[in-house]
């Protein structure tokens, strides 16, 4: 290999965190390489080395581009698709094309609850079983469905972040491989003002359903003695979300305190049945009250979002009556979803008029004082 060896770059244009550690060879060998997709860098991402091709020369290859119709495309609200029955959800013979059948019939719904958030994406290009990985930032050649908005974060970087404003915006991130969508908990008109708590209940292992219902049914009666409405929601996964819809008022360090404050109270007068910290010692046969979904720029499942989990389950907001009946998070699949759409959502039942008051406020101090 010394006679292949260069001391510079071949290449215009390097990230600074290749370039430190790179080793570079005269670009005249050629390799065989998969990948899932390019970068908005230009840079593979999930490549796997194949070998060595000593049947090509260097100066032979192109990049391989996406041919323009390919045989096996088919269009969903104008959004073209390939690769239709490609299998995403071996276990439930699930395809791409399922997927996008469904988030078509779903926009409507999920436009109304999801739209107009800052959302990151569960990308599975693969499917399922294959390599998956969250993007929250928008890249270059992403479907015209799929919007940006430039946010400052918190280490002062602004960054594009996808928004999804239309029904198209969802299946154009199927048509990407996505299977989960995930938001912040307002919205881009409002963004340092959240329109919804969340408390999202995680189980240790080897607890049951029963318990996670009863954990939401304990926020359920605090947020009642503080005149709080709220709804269950199960995520598809093993937890429930309690969600309250808020009227825009509060910012996000007044949400976040009251959550952080609600959760650490149960834990603290429930330590044996609750705990408020992320710490996996602590968790062990204990519900996690996760309440770091309120945070700025923290996300949570989107309402109605599939999940990359087997059987292609559904996060589904259920009355607090139906969640009382239900055996297990994860009991909703894709045409289960689909039936409720004739229905009011749950989450629609509450008008967002109550906010976290200075009166909410009182009244909470006062119940833990008391």
């Amino acid at each position: 290999m010394n006679d292949k060896s260069r001391q510079t770059s071949p290449f215009e244009d390097v990230p600074d965190d290749v370039a430190d550690s790179a080793r570079w060879l005269r670009p005249d060998m050629v390799v065989e390489v998969e990948y899932a997709e390019l970068t908005d860098q230009g840079i593979l991402r999930h490549a796997v080395f194949k070998g060595v091709r000593e049947d090509k020369e260097g100066r032979m290859v192109k990049l391989e581009k996406q041919p323009e119709n390919p045989d096996n495309t088919t269009t969903v609200l104008g959004v073209m698709i390939s690769n239709a029955d490609r299998v995403v959800f071996p276990d439930a013979g699930c395809t791409k094309g399922d997927i996008v059948g469904y988030y078509e019939k779903a926009s409507d719904r999920m436009l109304g609850l999801a739209g107009s958030r800052p959302v990151s994406l569960l990308r599975c290009p693969d499917g399922r079983d294959g390599d998956c990985f969250f993007q929250k930032h928008a890249g270059k050649g992403f479907p015209d469905g799929i919007d940006t908005m430039d946010l400052k974060e918190s280490s002062g970087k602004t960054e594009p972040y996808m928004v999804i404003n239309r029904r198209a915006g969802f299946v154009a991130a199927a048509q990407m491989g996505t299977i989960e969508f995930h938001t912040w908990g307002s919205r881009k008109d409002m963004l340092e003002k959240p329109d919804r708590l969340v408390f999202d209940l995680d189980p240790d292992e080897g607890l049951s359903f029963s318990d996670v219902k009863e954990a939401a049914e304990a926020i359920r009666a605090l947020l009642d003695r503080v005149v709080l409405d709220c709804v269950p929601m199960v995520t598809g996964g093993k937890g429930v979300h309690v969600i309250v819809p808020l009227r825009r008022t509060a910012g996000w360090e007044t949400v976040s305190v009251f959550s952080r404050t609600v959760a650490s109270y149960l834990a603290s007068k429930e330590p044996e049945r609750y705990v408020a910290t992320m710490s996996k010692a602590k968790r062990k046969n204990r519900i996690f009250i996760d309440w770091l979904r309120n945070d700025r720029g923290s996300t949570a499942i989107a309402p109605y979002s599939v999940r990359a989990r087997k059987g292609a389950p559904v996060a589904i907001p259920v009355s607090w009556k139906e969640l009382a009946g239900l055996e297990a998070a994860n009991v909703f699949d894709m045409g289960e979803a689909l039936k409720r759409f004739d229905k009011p959502c749950p989450l629609d039942s509450i008008p967002a008029r109550q906010s976290i008051s200075l009166d909410v406020v009182d009244k909470l101090e006062h119940f833990m004082g008391s």
